[in-house]
């Protein structure tokens, strides 16, 4: 029988309907922890190319040499469970793929253990959800070149396309930065999810539209743009709830999980001293809208503000939509000031223009807004804040003033928009030439003898307060 290209351990929807993808173009076996959802699978899929095993064992005896698995199973330790099964079982030069959101330092622990017995690892950050692994996510792989070059030929006829002629799959650099580049990739998606619900708060709870206006106000907003984001959320107005016949937004409870990936770009940021506000506030926004005792129980609802003309509904949606559309610039800016800060940190060497080319197709963040920030790193020379000096040439004039009319209204109307604001704020904060952290800095010396920095003297100084 002949051995196949590559094997996927885990069957839920991600690993399922990436092993279809895969099977179009190369032989593939695959593996679950429970043999009857392979069987399942195998009974509803199967093909010449697309075949299943019982047993580690056996899955490992049908891949063709050096071995290539892809792991789609759970972070953490699952990740390390499958790791320490299936090594009895893998030679010299063999190579596992973690396929799932694993910690970048995970990815890093990893490669190192394996290595040392002669086993490569990859971590593989994938976007696209469930309809992006069966159709062509974007692919994110970290690690050792070498081993990677051999599972191109596999994995790029899977990916999604770019528009450009090229595929969404591209070496991102040694290490754990493949991981990397897929965190920074979901705390930018975290930010315009959030951007997007405090533009639809404004527009539902001030402009008073309808579902049905605010469906197609937000398919305005996408026409320029070919965002994936935009597109679901027009089509999230339109769709009816079954059982009560009411528009399924208006029964859905307004509590925001997270998988982590968000806050571990917060985390980050912090470590590397990157400002990443917008996409902070978005992690604390979700986390607020889950305590519901503190939200309602408490408090109630916050009396009806009156301190400000509303404009008209034309008015207040070209006001959204600028305000939206600088917002979730910025928050793409700052994760790719975070990339670029890690990269320099942990000597990766990303190429944030591929970076942004494999993002264009198959994953969730994919807007035309990419190719800004294409061509702002297609010159190759690092540079400290190199997208976010570019954007705020373009944001002043108009779209600035109707930024701070948005802000400011929907702080008279009691509307919280904590990554609007946020956005704001990091704007005029890397703008103003004076902040009042000397203040901060007086304050510490007095207390803690922490000492200060003077603008006229070099050196530190200490003060007896």
């Amino acid at each position: 029988m002949e051995k196949s290209d590559i094997g996927l351990i885990g069957l839920a929807v991600m690993g399922a309907n990436l092993a279809r993808n895969i099977s179009r173009n190369s032989r593939i076996t695959v593996f679950n922890r429970t043999t009857e959802k392979t069987t399942q699978f195998i009974k509803e899929f199967g093909s010449e190319t697309l075949d299943g095993s019982k047993t580690l064992k056996e899955f490992t005896k049908k891949l063709a040499k050096p071995r290539k698995i892809i792991l789609m199973v759970k972070s953490g330790e699952p990740v390390d469970i499958f790791i320490n099964k299936l090594l009895p079982l893998l030679d010299k030069n063999d190579t596992v793929i973690d396929g799932g959101n694993s910690h970048y330092k995970d990815t890093a622990r990893r490669q190192k253990e394996l290595s040392k017995k002669g086993i490569h690892f990859i971590g593989m950050g994938i976007s696209g959800g469930e309809e992006g692994a069966l159709n062509g996510p974007s692919m994110m792989p970290g690690g050792n070149k070498v081993a990677y070059s051999k599972l191109e030929k596999i994995l790029a006829p899977a990916a999604a396309k770019d528009g450009l002629g090229g595929t969404c799959i591209s070496y991102v650099g040694k290490g754990g930065s493949g991981h990397f580049v897929k965190m920074v990739h979901n705390g930018i998606e975290y930010a315009v999810m959030q951007l997007i619900a405090e533009t639809y708060d404004i527009l539902k709870h001030i402009g008073k539209f309808s579902n049905k206006e605010l469906s197609k106000a937000f398919e305005d907003f996408n026409k320029p743009l070919n965002s994936f984001l935009l597109e679901i959320t027009a089509r999230i107005f339109k769709e009816k709830d079954p059982f009560s016949k009411k528009d399924l937004i208006d029964v859905i409870k307004d509590s925001a999980g997270q998988k982590g990936t968000g806050k571990w770009t917060s985390i980050a940021a912090f470590d590397y001293g990157v400002p990443t506000p917008t996409i902070n506030a978005a992690v604390d926004a979700r986390i607020t809208s889950g305590n519901q005792d503190l939200r309602h129980r408490r408090f109630g609802s916050p009396e009806k503000l009156n301190t400000i003309k509303v404009p008209n509904k034309s008015q207040i949606k070209a006001l959204a939509q600028s305000s939206l559309e600088i917002g979730t610039l910025i928050a793409y800016a700052q994760g790719f000031e975070l990339l670029m800060k890690a990269s320099q940190e942990h000597n990766w060497n990303l190429d944030l223009s591929e970076t942004s080319r494999i993002w264009r197709g198959g994953c969730i963040i994919r807007s035309n807004y990419l190719d800004l920030f294409q061509r702002i790193y297609s010159d190759k020379k690092p540079a400290a804040i190199k997208a976010v000096k570019e954007i705020l040439e373009m944001v002043d004039g108009k779209p600035q003033k109707n930024w701070r009319k948005t802000v400011e209204l929907g702080t008279a109307k009691g509307i919280p928009m904590p990554a609007l604001s946020a956005s704001l704020a990091y704007y005029d904060s890397i703008r103003k030439l004076r902040l009042p952290q000397n203040l901060i800095q007086a304050q510490r010396d007095l207390f803690g003898a922490h000492t200060y920095e003077r603008i006229d003297k070099k050196g530190t100084f200490h003060t007896d307060w």
